[in-house]
């Protein structure tokens, strides 16, 4: 199988995730930001990630993915529902940890970014989205002190170490995010979370590119 990515995107992390997760054999691929037509030839849109299973048909959207992988085996563990206070959580948050996340994405090493013209094709993408970058990282404290204060509302799921179930592949690919951010201040259950997950699932953290 063929996973299409882009390196930075929360929904394709969410997608290499199950892979780690159930060590399900796969080749990984970066298309790059700009290039529409590789995306829209398989799936007929613009959107990763995309896995190409085995018989060369191609599969869209990122928990789609997760089920049919993680269903492969015959032993489902990606059960049941979001829980609501993390749901809830993510709802009302992700915003601001993008707030904080897409500038820098921007301006990061992710091989999707590798030419002028695919990192220009996606700064123009995100101002469309976010508005003014620049304004952004320049509010950047105000967006660490209001995440720091909404974390303490989860700070018992993060500790939790559960196994890792449904909640997670909500949860982690947004709070991953942050591991963008050069000296974001974690607290000891984020941190503790973070590395349990990425290990667990065998996904990157950002922090080596942390800006």
């Amino acid at each position: 199988m063929k996973l299409y990515v882009y390196e930075h995107c929360p929904f394709c992390i969410r997608a290499r995730m199950i892979f780690g997760l159930k060590k399900v054999p796969h080749e990984l691929n970066v298309i790059m930001e700009g290039d529409a037509e590789t995306p829209t030839r398989m799936v007929g849109r613009k959107v990763v990630p995309i896995l190409q299973k085995e018989e060369g048909v191609y599969m869209p959207e990122s928990m789609d993915i997760v089920h049919y992988v993680d269903q492969l085996d015959g032993a489902p563990v990606i059960k049941g529902e979001c829980d609501p206070l993390i749901d809830a959580w993510c709802k009302d948050n992700t915003r601001t940890v993008f707030n904080l996340a897409i500038p820098r994405f921007t301006r990061a090493d992710f091989k999707e970014l590798s030419t002028p013209a695919a990192r220009e094709a996606y700064t123009q993408r995100e101002i469309k989205a976010f508005g003014d970058l620049e304004a952004l990282m320049a509010n950047s404290q105000t967006y660490i002190d209001t995440l720091v204060d909404e974390l303490g509302k989860i700070e018992a799921y993060l500790r939790a170490r559960n196994a890792i179930g449904i909640t997670d592949f909500y949860l982690f690919p947004v709070l991953n995010s942050l591991t963008i951010v050069k000296d974001f201040p974690y607290p000891d259950a984020l941190s503790g979370y973070l590395e349990h997950v990425a290990t667990s699932c065998h996904v990157p953290l950002f922090t080596d590119k942390a800006l």
